[in-house]
């Protein structure tokens, strides 16, 4: 965190656009400081600086979501076009404009004119464009300020997928062993509307999903496919990897009063989880105008910040479980199937047509079907069914984390809540603190009213399980300035005891309690929190799973060598999965490897079934082996321990094939380590060296509050924190931040990777805010001015 001495950088440009100057200050470690004197000016520059420095990553992230791959790349991409289309926002514009706020519409065109302004200097100094659009050989597009929230398909939602896995499997596998796969928070059994077998809904309902929520994939053998092929990209991404997508993506934040910090004032902390991608999914900026001082994390690809802090308050969210998706299945007309049954007669589907321009290739056109719920995922036409979504996505203002421009430029805890009852997707916990010492709890997302169906199964579509409406702010739970005097969500099942709102299904779905559990434990026994003691808390990697499994195993009288020296390591460890733990090692490979794929075939022995409880639920697993029942046999607790005694030996083993026979060398970090692999890589030749990021040795595990969820093949990182914010309300300057592997996205950048080793340490850098700190600071010094177009013209010449 030591700051430097390299002279500042300055580079002036002419840009069509603004009214009058404006400033990018870029920090030594890549975080830009805007400033502009006037709101409409201050957007423009966030939209000309999130080109600057994320231009490959928008376009892609534009064109994917509006369906328009193809036209750069070729057949390869058309079925994914298709099914990105389908799930745009199709609604009245004025009304999704009003949704987030009065100036929305305002600021989102003043951003998408600044990403256009950056794209035009590329037309005049081509030598400005990232490499990927050379390696591809494409070019950016302009954008309309539409394409900024008509594009829903990369938001959180849930529980579409589960619902459909559910139906596969707990017909044929039982309801409890489907709680291997999701367990259910409150204790519940799922119930099958009447005239439904859900064992007769097939995985296909999920493809369009699927590849409508997919990333863009670049090889060689896609981009080079020719249009009779197209059909063959319509699996781009295994079902397991979505799933696992959805079963990992949480985030931790937490508030402290000022009665239980050393300082005497608020502090808050959040990090936000999601897969590790290069360029980082966020970035951290700060933004300067009258009336506006707000820094912290957003996406590139939206105005505004969605957690940070402004001069008075600090904010930040996680998701929260409400369920905002439905599956429904549709009869259909047996001699009309462009038809479907509703009440007693029936309902024709919406067609629309959708033309898509393809490289090297004809245009093609498609139809879409829609029902009043939403668009059709699948046709069964001999069953006569078709199968549904309705989602959030389709409801005005349901534009991701847009609605942070109201909560960024709230001034105390009535305006933040104001601010938020406009947040409808992701449903998520907003915590906030203030200068004052106020913290609160405000969990909120749009989440539907179910009245007569629990929503963990697909539903038909006939008009008898519709929603009915949407929960109000006011209607949630909330907890303002509690007596323990912290508040704090890591995605599990948070709803309190004595809230009275439960004849509302809000969801029963969550994330394992293993984060929420430490951060409450570590939390209440500190009195005097503040930032070292936040950064020591984001970083820690204490494994509440293995603390449950320890009893189990101290209780077990091993039979062989192997699993006696198993044993032996695993209850002499102090449960912490550090880079160089020997004991973590042992215990995550014995989870993943062997104790959890052994547990599954024995409860569910049919391969093909087992395949769809991948990742499998912590908490499902957990309670099992601790409660063991007559699905093990006659005598569970001894199956039981026969099974822990087996894998604990195969595991150990395992290992010493892996690791070396020498425990003693044996560490997490040979096995689980960091990788930020570039979409482009496989297509890049001598340059992907240049694009990729790691590998880094890295501790923790997906139940570790510094969350690093990994792929079970290769002990890959997967998904974690790549934003950490650590806030010292009112003392602004003494924060800390943290984004991987680096602010740019542009590989000849210093700060693409600069900040992946400090990450892969758990270390942070200064999330400055003061004009005098920052200034101290400047690594870089980019100055806007106002230029007409004939200046612009002279200046290509």
């Amino acid at each position: 965190m030591t700051q430097h001495s390299e002279p500042v950088r300055h580079e002036e440009i002419p840009v069509e656009g603004l009214t009058e100057a404006a400033e990018i200050l870029v920090d030594r470690w890549g975080i830009p400081h805007l400033r502009a004197g006037n709101k409409t000016d201050l957007f423009f520059l966030q939209g000309f600086n999130a080109a600057r420095d994320r231009l490959w990553q928008i376009d892609i992230w534009r064109k994917r979501g509006l369906g328009l791959l193809a036209r750069d790349f070729g057949a390869g991409y058309l079925a994914q076009d298709r099914a990105c289309r389908a799930f745009l926002y199709r609604g009245d514009m004025d009304c999704e404009w009003a949704s987030y706020g009065e100036d929305t519409q305002e600021i989102a065109t003043a951003f998408v004119a600044g990403i256009n302004a950056y794209i035009a200097l590329t037309e005049r100094e081509p030598e400005r464009l990232p490499p990927e659009f050379g390696i591809l050989g494409t070019r950016p597009e302009r954008w309309a300020p539409e394409d900024v929230v008509r594009i829903r398909s990369h938001a959180l939602t849930r529980n579409a997928l589960s619902e459909v896995l559910r139906a596969q499997v707990a017909p044929r596998a039982g309801d409890h062993n489907d709680l291997l796969r999701k367990f259910l928070e409150p204790a519940h059994r799922p119930q099958a509307a009447d005239g439904i077998d859900p064992a007769t809904i097939p995985l296909a309902v999920l493809d369009l999903f699927k590849l409508a929520t997919a990333p863009v994939t670049f090889e060689g053998e896609r981009l080079a496919a020719p249009l009779d092929q197209a059909g063959a990209w319509t699996k781009i991404n295994d079902l397991q990897s979505v799933v696992m997508d959805s079963e990992w993506t949480g985030s931790n934040n937490w508030a402290v009063a000022p009665h239980r910090t050393g300082t005497g004032r608020a502090m808050m902390a959040s990090d936000p989880h999601r897969n590790h991608s290069v360029p980082a999914l966020r970035y951290i900026v700060h933004l300067t105008a009258p009336g506006i001082d707000a820094i912290g994390a957003g996406e590139p690809c939206v105005p505004g910040i969605s957690v940070g802090h402004n001069d008075r308050i600090a904010f930040s969210q996680t998701i929260f479980g409400s369920d905002q998706e439905d599956i429904y299945v549709y009869e259909l007309d047996p001699a009309d199937h462009g038809r479907y049954r509703f009440g007693d007669g029936w309902r024709t589907f919406e067609a629309r047509e959708e033309r898509f321009e393809v490289k090297g290739a004809p245009e093609q056109t498609a139809m879409q079907l829609y029902s009043h719920h939403g668009p059709l995922l699948h046709v069964d036409a001999a069953r006569n069914r078709a199968y549904g979504i309705r989602s959030i996505w389709f409801e005005p203002g349901s534009s991701a984390y847009l609605a942070g421009l109201r909560s960024m430029r709230a001034g105390d805890l009535d305006q933040f809540r104001d601010a938020i009852a406009r947040f409808a997707t992701p449903s998520l916990n907003h915590l906030y603190a203030d200068v004052d010492g106020t913290i609160a709890w405000l969990p909120f997302g749009m989440t539907p009213k179910r009245r007569n169906w629990d929503g963990l199964l697909p539903a038909p579509g006939d008009g008898r399980f519709e929603w009915d409406g949407f929960l109000a702010l006011d209607e949630m739970p909330s907890k303002v300035n509690p007596p323990e005097g912290f508040v704090f969500s890591a995605n599990e099942a948070n709803l309190p005891a004595d809230w009275d709102g439960k004849d509302v299904e809000i969801g029963y779905e969550w994330l394992e309690k293993s984060r929420a559990l430490r951060i409450h434990q570590v939390l209440s026994g500190d009195g005097k929190h503040g930032i070292a003691a936040g950064a020591a808390l984001q970083t820690d990697v204490f494994s509440w799973p293995a603390l449950r499994l320890r009893p189990l195993v101290e209780a077990l009288a091993p039979a062989t060598e192997s699993a006696a020296k198993a044993r032996d390591l695993l209850i002499a460890w102090d449960c912490e999965l550090h880079v160089d733990s020997a004991a973590g090692a042992l215990s995550e490979l014995w989870f993943t490897h062997h104790l959890k794929p052994t547990l599954f075939a024995l409860l569910v022995p049919d391969a093909k079934l087992r395949a769809l409880l991948a990742p499998g639920d912590v908490e499902g697993i957990l309670t099992i082996l601790e409660q063991p029942d007559r699905r093990f046999g006659e005598a569970p607790t001894a199956a039981r321990d026969a099974l822990l005694l087996a894998t604990l030996a195969s595991a150990w083993d395992d290992a010493a094939k892996r690791l070396g026979a020498d425990p003693a060398a044996w560490n997490w970090g040979k096995l689980h380590h960091g990788f930020f692999e570039h979409a482009v890589s496989p297509v890049a030749g001598s340059a992907r060296s240049a694009l990729d990021v790691g590998p880094l040795p890295k501790g923790g595990s997906a139940s570790t509050v510094m969350h690093a969820a990994y792929r079970a093949q290769d002990f890959r990182v997967t998904m974690g924190a790549s934003v950490r914010l650590l806030m010292d309300v009112g003392n602004w300057d003494e924060s800390l931040c943290i984004n991987a592997p680096g602010q740019s996205g542009d590989s000849r950048s210093p700060h693409y990777r600069d900040l992946s080793t400090l990450w892969a340490r758990g270390e942070y850098v200064p999330l400055l805010y003061s004009r005098t700190a920052v200034d101290a600071a400047a690594g870089q010094r980019i100055v806007l001015r106002p230029a007409g177009k004939s200046e612009l013209l002279d200046a290509a010449e």
